[in-house]
């Protein structure tokens, strides 16, 4: 049989009815993508390579010689067509994913974003800042690992004095048996900070001084082996002792927003000549008794009193001429006390769902 030979009227008629239908299809699957991945894909089919337009675009070169320039502009026509519709949905859906990262259902309700806070003690202790530097207090600070000069030669302890030894002192490793400066340490104390700040300051003084200090002890509700101090000192010619308790006074009702019971009993300590130990009515049980004061309704809170002559002398200065007084604030349980935890040991433990309390 032979091949139909198909004229080229019917030849025309068939071409555009072929283009009409990928015009319409594909103008449906560019307005129905709803992602630019999705919309890339229907691009591809249509206009890409081996796109069906692509392919209808080369068939007008088979076509009769009368037909191609007429079949051509008009395939060309629709080309134009499809792939400004692909511009302007691309443009359209780009300005949706602006506006909503991915699919989002606007009638959910929100979700409550996550703060952080401080740290209790470091709450505390900028409290105490702000506290001191409106008494006109300096605030120094020093380095963590110290010396056994300035931990306890400078301070007045005793050479055969236990607290040198490693059962209370953290010796780093080959400064075991040196001696003075030569024998390295963390500090076990905040003490040895008041012989630098005044070596370099002199007198008069009147700074504070808080940090982490290290001691191998056992731990227990009201201990640890690494915990917060905050020493305050004040070097001056003829400070009163009455003016020193008047001091700490101040400072605990700024730091708990009333009037706080405290006591003063003697106390020894190699860097104060009298040294008292400063106790305040337990904040946990009100006085009554709980395991933080040992059932006594008070625990201590600071040793204090006028800083030794020796120590004086170690910064440089004479004891006939200047005196002072001298604090030393337990941070971890002043921090207790203003929370009433039992526990010092929950401070450290990196537990959110006690630490989230003091947001």
């Amino acid at each position: 049989m032979d091949e139909e030979i198909k004229s080229p009227q019917s030849e025309e008629n068939e071409f555009f009815k072929r283009l009409e239908e990928i015009k319409t299809k594909g103008l449906q699957m560019i307005e129905e993508s709803s992602l630019p991945e999705s919309l890339q894909i229907v691009r591809a089919n249509l206009l890409g390579r081996k796109g069906e337009l692509t392919e209808i675009l080369k068939s007008v070169g088979k076509s009769a010689p009368e037909l191609r320039k007429v079949l051509g502009q008009a395939a060309n026509e629709v080309k134009i067509i499809l792939s400004d519709a692909v511009e302007n949905r691309n443009s359209q859906l780009l300005d949706a994913a602006t506006a909503f990262e991915g699919t989002a259902d606007i009638t959910l309700p929100g979700r409550e974003p996550f703060f952080g806070g401080l740290h209790p003690v470091t709450q505390m202790c900028y409290d105490l800042n702000d506290a001191f530097r409106s008494l006109g207090f300096e605030i120094f600070t020093e380095p963590e690992i110290t010396s056994e000069k300035y931990a306890f030669d400078n301070l007045n302890f005793a050479p055969e004095h236990p607290a040198r030894e490693s059962m209370d002192t953290y010796w780093l490793k080959g400064h075991e048996n040196g001696h003075g400066a030569e024998r390295l340490c963390l500090r076990p104390h905040l003490t040895g900070g008041s012989v630098r700040y005044l070596r370099e300051h002199g007198a008069p003084a009147r700074f504070v001084y808080p940090g982490r200090v290290y001691r191998n002890e056992t731990t227990d509700a009201r201990h640890e082996r690494a915990f917060f101090q905050y020493e305050a000192l004040i070097v001056d010619k003829d400070f009163s002792f009455a003016s020193g308790m008047l001091l700490i006074k101040t400072i605990l009702e700024k730091v708990f927003g009333r009037e706080v019971d405290v006591r003063m009993r003697v106390g020894f300590f190699p860097f104060v000549e009298p040294g008292f130990e400063i106790d305040m009515k337990c904040q946990v049980c009100g006085g009554a008794g709980c395991k933080v004061c040992k059932h006594v309704g008070w625990i201590e809170v600071m040793p204090g009193g006028t800083p030794h002559p020796n120590v004086l002398k170690s910064a440089g200065l004479d004891p006939s001429v200047w005196s002072g007084f001298y604090i030393n604030i337990g941070l971890d349980r002043l921090v207790m006390m203003r929370y009433g935890v039992d526990d010092v040991r929950l401070f450290h433990s990196a537990d959110l769902r006690f630490l989230k309390q003091f947001k």
